[in-house]
């Protein structure tokens, strides 16, 4: 498509004007943009800030949850040939220095008083940035700032200066170029400073109409837009695509209103990582223990119905008419409310991604009658490299590769990926640049993976991550730290895990307890508790975890490739890993290498045979005050399994 995404939008105003385009709930009633409102906002907002001085090439960085006016902030500068950089909402204020000062940007656009005070706090810092605006004016009527001020007078002055200029406008639309920088975004700096992937219009809608064809997007279709805007799943969902196929983006009023406005909403086509589907069916869980003994038993009665009967429906197979009409029933009973409950009976599509999901849990979903499928991606491949067609859904795999892509492997099995979506470059970075794009085209992925038989791609996991034991039963066998993390995760009573065993001779592994799902459980058992350091602590709850890693060594000793990989010893971590503690990426990745050295007491305790090691750790508060936990923490052993042979 040789376009831009002003254009985009243009023509949608120009065909549909009355037609929705955004939706945001405020004070509980939704409240409609049409794109010709759109149109209007954005052109206002442009002359707005060509009037303020922000220039082709510029960078204007957006920092706040999915609104309308922020949203319309981007194709604003987008019209003007500047560059929009999302920076996630939730960072804290000095994590927005390197990105403002690397892309020497001096405008920036806020959601409210929170990211206002950011960006004053970091000031003195970033001298350069002069011109602050906010879309929300609770409780910065008595700020007096220089720069700072309101969308609205912002847009009250691009209305007056359209007036004077009427021509302004589309004439900076007509200079933009399909091949101009049309965003960038940061990396979530797992391994140092983050990097600016720099996007295009091209790179950027060629891959969003490719996901828009595959799966048939509509201007009927709906989405909620809950996801942070800085990551780039959500802008491709919630903004390219927007714009490229016309549907309808939904805002919902706060991150605690999610859950609701879903179910107001009832979109059709939805996008999660796999802990949201994880939480998601935890709080089930968590609300059928607390059922009645009646209600219990229907529901596991159905749901083994479902497992065994809904995954072969969804992919088209032929079921036998009796498991056909105790599915429908089950569908009457169980699985329509179930849907209705969770926010998806409409959902069309719904996609995960970001990690590996486990695959009892995207069976689950799939055997309800979600159509829950996988996509592989980045941000600097603008997410659409492969794509699992609708009847060839499956959770060991993430699909073929989309239209345009080639996949080759390394010599060390990494996956290179040839794709009109790759990223420019990174931005002031060449060195980076060089060591990811190839003279020929090819983006090192830095993943390890395999092409089956049936041509989908299989990921194992990062190749740098990848290792092999030493010593030992296992000596020499692969071990494969996300695999087994992500199989822990998948237990309801297990928020996140963090494994280790490369060059040792056996795995150890780290666990985060889910809070709410251990609290319920402890709660049925009249297990008192004072907090999470405490309940973490109890031997009722390593005897659980116990349970589930042995599970997860049960099912790693049929898997002859990773056998090797099941876990020797764990501990439950005192605290919950923290984005703000430097523990995890702003997207919920963890940042195993910094957790090694965090933790390295731990880990020597672990591997040394300890019983039992005590800590203290450095927390930070969400006010900016630091703290400290401490506590004596319980060392475990768990069972491994022998090996077992695939049969001949």
């Amino acid at each position: 498509m040789e376009t831009t995404f002003p254009r985009l939008m243009l023509e949608h105003a120009q065909r549909r004007p009355d037609a929705p385009a955004l939706r945001e709930k405020a004070y509980g009633i939704w409240q409609t943009t049409t794109w010709a409102d759109l149109a209007r906002l954005v052109e206002a907002l442009a002359c707005g800030l060509h009037q303020a001085g922000l220039r082709r090439g510029e960078h204007l960085v957006v920092i706040g949850a999915n609104r309308p006016r922020l949203y319309a902030s981007m194709l604003a500068a987008q019209s003007l040939g500047a560059i929009p950089v999302p920076l996630y909402q939730d960072a804290v204020a000095a994590e927005c220095v390197f990105p403002i000062n690397n892309a020497e940007v001096r405008f920036v656009v806020v959601e409210d008083q929170e990211q206002v005070d950011k960006m004053l706090e970091i000031r003195e810092q970033c001298p350069q940035l002069g011109h602050i605006f906010f879309d929300d004016p609770r409780g910065l009527r008595n700020y007096d700032e220089p720069g700072l001020q309101s969308l609205d007078a912002l847009v009250a002055a691009g209305q007056a200066h359209a007036g004077e200029h009427p021509q302004r406008f589309a004439q900076e639309v007509e200079q933009g170029r399909p091949d101009d920088v049309a965003a960038m975004f940061f990396t979530s700096g797992t391994t140092g400073q983050p990097k600016g992937v720099v996007h295009t219009h091209r790179t950027l809608i060629d891959r969003a109409d490719v996901g828009a064809r595959f799966d048939r997007l509509t201007p009927a279709d709906e989405v909620l837009a809950y996801m942070p805007p800085a990551w780039i799943g959500q802008n491709i969902f919630s903004y390219a695509q927007w714009l490229v196929a016309g549907y309808v983006v939904n805002c919902p009023e706060s991150g605690g209103t999610v859950t609701i406005d879903m179910k107001e909403v009832g979109p059709t086509y939805y996008f999660a990582p796999p802990r949201v589907f994880e939480g998601l069916l935890t709080s089930v869980m968590i609300r059928m223990e607390d059922a009645g003994s009646l209600k219990r038993r229907m529901f596991h009665h159905f749901m083994d119905v479902a497992r065994r009967v809904g995954p072969a429906l969804m992919d088209g197979k032929s079921v036998g008419l009796a498991d056909r009409l105790a599915y429908r029933l089950g569908d009457w009973l169980v699985y329509g409310p179930l849907r209705n409950n969770l926010g998806m009976s409409r959902v069309r599509v719904a996609y995960t991604a970001g990690e590996a999901i486990g695959p009892d849990l995207f069976s689950f979903y799939r055997s309800i009658g979600i159509n829950l499928k996988q996509l592989y991606g980045s941000t600097e491949t603008a997410v659409f490299v492969c794509l699992q067609p609708d009847h060839e859904a499956r959770a060991d795999t993430v699909g073929v590769p989309c239209e345009g892509v080639e996949i080759r492997l390394s010599e060390t099995g990494e996956i290179l990926v040839k794709s009109p979506g790759l990223l420019k470059g990174y931005y002031k970075n060449p060195k980076a640049t060089e060591e990811v794009l190839t003279a020929d085209g090819w983006y090192h992925t830095s993943d390890a993976g395999f092409i089956d038989a049936s041509g989908h791609l299989k990921i194992i996991d990062r190749v740098k991550d990848v290792g092999r034991l030493m010593g030992g039963p296992f000596d020499g066998a692969m071990f494969a730290p996300k695999y087994v993390e992500n199989k822990l995760k998948f237990f309801s009573f297990i928020k996140e895990a963090v494994a280790f065993g490369d060059k040792r001779e056996k795995v150890c592994v780290m666990v985060n307890i889910d809070f709410d799902a251990v609290g319920n459980w402890a709660e049925r058992r009249n297990l008192s508790y004072a907090g999470y350091t405490d309940l973490a602590q109890k031997p009722e709850v390593y005897e659980l975890i116990r349970d589930c890693v042995e599970k997860v060594n049960a099912d790693l000793s049929r898997d002859e490739l990773l056998a090797g990989s099941q876990i020797s010893r764990f501990l439950v971590l005192h605290k919950e890993l923290d984005a703000d503690d430097g523990e995890l990426t702003r997207t919920n990745k963890v940042r195993r290498g910094f957790i090694g050295d965090r933790y390295g007491v731990l880990v020597d305790a672990l591997y040394g045979g300890k019983s039992e090691q005590y800590i203290e750790t450095q927390v930070k508060f969400e006010d900016g005050r630091t703290g400290s936990v401490s506590a004596t923490l319980k060392l475990a052993d768990a069972k491994t399994f022998a090996p077992v042979k695939a049969a001949a």
